[in-house]
């Protein structure tokens, strides 16, 4: 019985802590150099390129690309980009299938979650030349 109890311990201490938000320094390890697609409510959402630096290029999976860089702002990591000046703020948690992130002041929000296979190809097609 000692045992039973001692291992739903363990998992109440394994889901509890999958539930802290990643740290800025553990996000930076995480996601620098790499290209990760989101999803949102079962559907594709954007992805995003986390380059040296903390810059990043993120895209909406429309063929356009937006420059910026994150900055850590206390646990949340913050996104400033070329187009919108105002931080985009977020926190992120490190679970099983990936990260997950909660948009901070907006309670409503749904979760954006890392996916692994969303059909999706991210491009930057270039600035639109018109007449």
């Amino acid at each position: 019985m000692r045992w039973i109890a001692l291992m739903a311990l363990l998992a109440a201490a394994q889901i509890t802590r999958a539930a802290e938000p990643m740290s800025p320094a553990q996000f930076e390890a995480y996601v620098t150099g790499k290209t990760l697609f989101y999803g949102q409510q079962g559907r594709a959402y954007g992805a995003e390129i986390y380059l040296e630096n903390r810059q990043v290029r993120w895209s909406f999976l429309d063929g356009e690309c937006k420059d910026g860089h994150w900055y850590p702002v206390d646990e949340k990591i913050c996104f400033v980009y070329e187009d919108r000046l105002d931080p985009q703020c977020w926190t992120f948690f490190l679970q099983s299938g990936g990260l997950s992130a909660k948009f901070e002041g907006n309670p409503d929000a749904p979760e954006l979650y890392e996916a692994q296979d969303l059909g999706e190809e991210m491009l930057c097609l270039g600035p639109k030349v018109g007449v």
